[in-house]
């Protein structure tokens, strides 16, 4: 555990240091990315065996390909236009300043740690800032890992590596830091964000929710099941972008879930022992998703678990922490599944005659992190993106709209609030000052004040350019 204490020490380090510096250099800021960059590619295997070690079972292929390939070129790009994103912005009488905020501190997520701690940390430095990172306590071995090649590669003044319990996590969030980056579950997004508001630190929230999926009547039917049944599998469903529900054709819903499952059975030959297969993080989590499952079921639900015809009997297991693919269908609102995101591999399927039906459904519910859309880019889709909104909407595919080099990733409303990922995530570290350049001959203040401003004919002047100004915003409307 680290103590508040030591927390404030090391952000009074940090902040010194970055009033000490002064200006940030553009060398200095693709140092301090690349260096950071560096130490997790040069070390992922240490970085994936410890992963996997912490979760029960991870496949080093899935964290590398995830954890590393996934951001390497969205920061590459970054710096590339670093230089032009720093540049004062000129404008008539004045220019807008690129200031760095100071100290930024970054809670990341235990489901993807190394992206989603490390990803917005080369954002806040690549804007100059300070950074203290906030590290999962779910993954010990990783945490003893990150510490050491961190330590090697950062002064503390730099970029600081924090690793403690709940009553760390909750000190830290009580630091007056200049910016605050959380990424987590909606529930501790409100307590972190109260906290920092306490303090008037402005916050970004990276949250969840439960994305939805629409199979429209013109989606291919032969690589619809499929590519669902992967996108809900991937990390066994420990990704805030898994789809949480389904909506299908009513005419095409037999065909559709014995498709599903038949998808889930090829990916899937074996369960208990197969390496492929990740497990869920720890009991707590364990046990919540089993009591979705099993709160469903009492409440009317019908369960479908895909499981190896030798494991019957097997699944889930607790001492594994491996829970099978779980299909609910006929799911009532009254069920807690229905408005609490799973984080685990459990998908709920819904019909629908007309598709209004599931975009009304969509819509009245808490915006989500992420939609997806299977079918045609018809006006039909156009519909779906005018009634609904979204962190992001990724067609046909899995994830892709968060995997997009450059382009803004967040949420909106319960799924957060702000972007980070290319120029967003510059932007979210960046304070724009407006600075007005006005000569010792020009001036407006003392006009106002002696009442030249105000004389007769100058009054005169403002009444025809408000009227000039009603003339122009009711052209406008018409």
């Amino acid at each position: 555990m680290t103590q508040e204490h030591e927390l404030q020490r090391i952000l009074k380090l940090q902040r010194d240091a970055f009033i000490s510096e002064g200006a940030v250099s553009l060398e200095t800021r693709k140092d301090r990315v690349c260096r950071m960059a560096l130490a997790i590619f040069e070390n992922i295997d240490a970085i994936a065996d410890a992963l996997s070690e912490d979760y029960g079972n991870r496949p080093a292929g899935l964290t590398k390909s995830f954890e590393a390939l996934s951001w390497a070129e969205d920061v590459l790009s970054s710096l590339d236009n670093l230089e032009q994103w720093m540049a004062p912005v000129e404008m008539p009488g004045g220019f807008i300043q690129q200031k760095p905020k100071g100290v930024v501190g970054i809670i990341g997520s235990w489901n993807f740690p190394i992206i989603l701690t490390f990803e917005p940390a080369m954002a806040a430095l690549a804007a100059g800032n300070r950074v203290m990172l906030n590290f999962t306590e779910f993954h010990r071995n990783l945490g003893a890992v990150l510490s050491d090649i961190l330590g090697k590669v950062f002064r503390e003044d730099e970029v600081a590596f924090i690793q403690g319990d709940v009553e760390t996590a909750q000190a830290f969030c009580r630091l007056k830091f200049d910016h605050l980056f959380f990424t987590g579950s909606p529930k501790i997004g409100s307590i972190v964000s109260a906290e920092a508001g306490k303090n008037l630190v402005p916050v970004t929230m990276e949250l969840g929710g439960k994305n939805p999926v629409v199979v429209a009547r013109d989606a291919d039917f032969e690589i619809v099941p499929g590519r669902l049944a992967a996108t809900r599998m991937l990390n066994s469903g420990q990704i805030c972008l898994c789809p949480d529900y389904a909506f299908v054709p009513k005419e095409h819903f037999d065909a559709f879930l014995k498709d599903l499952v038949a998808s889930l059975e090829n990916f899937f030959p074996s369960y208990l022992t197969n390496p492929n297969v990740v497990s869920i993080v720890n009991d707590r989590n364990y046990k919540r998703i089993t009591g979705l499952i099993e709160d469903a079921v009492n409440k009317g639900a019908r369960k479908i678990e895909v499981v190896p015809s030798g494991e019957r009997g097997k699944l889930p297991d607790p001492t594994s922490r491996r829970i099978p693919p779980t299909i609910l269908i006929d799911v009532p609102e009254t069920a807690n599944i229905a408005s609490e995101e799973v984080f685990g591999p459990v998908l709920v399927l819904h019909t629908y005659e007309d598709i209004s039906e599931a975009l009304h459904y969509i819509a009245e519910h808490p915006t989500p992190l992420a939609a997806y859309w299977y079918g045609e880019d018809s006006p039909e889709f156009r519909n779906f993106l005018e009634r609904t909104n979204s962190g992001g909407v990724t067609r046909n595919d899995a994830l892709v709209h968060a995997l997009m080099p450059g382009a803004p990733f967040g949420g909106c409303g319960t799924s957060g609030s702000g972007a980070y990922h290319g120029k967003a995530g510059f932007d979210t570290f960046t304070h724009r000052r407006t600075v007005a350049n006005v000569t010792q001959e020009q001036g407006v203040a003392n006009a106002l004040v002696d009442g030249s401003a105000l004389t007769p004919e100058a009054v005169g002047g403002v009444d025809a350019a408000l009227q000039q100004y009603i003339d122009q915003f009711k052209k406008q409307m018409c």
